[in-house]
């Protein structure tokens, strides 16, 4: 079954060529013509959620036939708390505006004793986007200051737009909320230098989300977890995924009311699960 599919951020989709090159520019003034792309749903890929006992949605984009493959709709519109996804656009943001001067730049741990013993300690960008550290970012976001990080927001269409709040935390507390498919925009137009950013500055942050590299495949890739208004646990894992000079953009949302589900594992477990079905981690796509 088809279904008429569009991005959710303003720029919207296009297909590009893989190398980034001066067609991005052209392709972006052809933004109307190439928007709207024919989604097919795979129900095939319902059994990675029940066996992790989470609900959820997986979407992916292939840049070469600009073809949409999606698991569950009815989620992929909606939005919900980017949780440590945000750290993508706070790390934009924090590097465009001289925040954070570089991925080395280091911010000094504040002695405070948190559940994750990874965080604390001093570290640098690079560091704190491995281990997704809450207080380095929290540090970030209130040196950039609630004007300017809304002035982002809007300029990229960033979900619901929402920072009301404390500034160091709209994006955990679900005051901020974006859709999986607002996710794929996203990051698509991050891989292709698209966004309203300095190209070194897409170009440090695309280096801080790659997390494997070898002969046969580059995959990269954020990772966010928490809770929704009602309580369910949420995670989320958004990036692409390479193989012989191919990008394939994906997103994958998980929920589930039980507590005690290890949303950590079952993210990953789903989403390379759902690759390696698709075929890859071979260097064969």
């Amino acid at each position: 079954m088809k279904s008429v599919y569009k991005f959710g951020l303003p720029i919207g989709h296009c297909q590009l060529p893989i190398h980034r090159t001066p067609w991005v520019a052209f392709c972006l003034l052809l933004i109307t013509s190439c928007s709207v792309n024919k989604a097919t749903n795979d129900d095939s890929l319902k059994k990675y959620f029940d066996e992790n006992k989470v609900d959820g949605c997986f979407t992916m984009f292939n840049n070469a036939d600009g073809k949409v493959t999606v698991y569950n709709m009815k989620y992929d519109t909606m939005r919900f708390s980017p949780a440590s996804t945000f750290k993508i656009f706070n790390s934009l943001v924090g590097l465009q505006t001289g925040v954070i001067t570089d991925e080395k730049m280091q911010i000094k741990w504040d002695g405070i004793k948190r559940w994750n013993s990874d965080w604390n300690r001093d570290m640098d960008m690079t560091e704190a986007f491995k281990v997704s550290c809450v207080p380095y970012y929290q540090e970030v976001a209130r040196r950039i200051g609630k004007d300017t990080m809304q002035q982002w927001i809007d300029s990229l269409g960033y979900g619901n737009r929402n920072i009301s709040g404390p500034i160091d935390s709209f994006w955990l507390d679900n005051t901020l909320k974006i859709s999986p498919d607002e996710q794929l925009g996203l990051v698509k137009r991050l891989y292709f230098d698209q966004l309203p950013f300095r190209k070194s500055v897409q170009q440090m942050v695309r280096d801080v989300m790659m997390q494997e590299n070898n002969t046969a495949y580059q995959l990269s890739y954020k990772t966010g977890w928490g809770y929704a208004e009602d309580g369910n646990a949420i995670g989320w894992v958004t990036g692409w995924i390479e193989e012989n000079k191919h990008v394939y953009f994906f997103v994958t949302f998980v929920k589930a009311p039980d507590k005690d589900t290890k949303i950590d594992a079952a993210r990953m477990n789903i989403t390379r699960s759902i690759l390696k079905q698709f075929g890859f981690f071979e260097g064969k796509k």
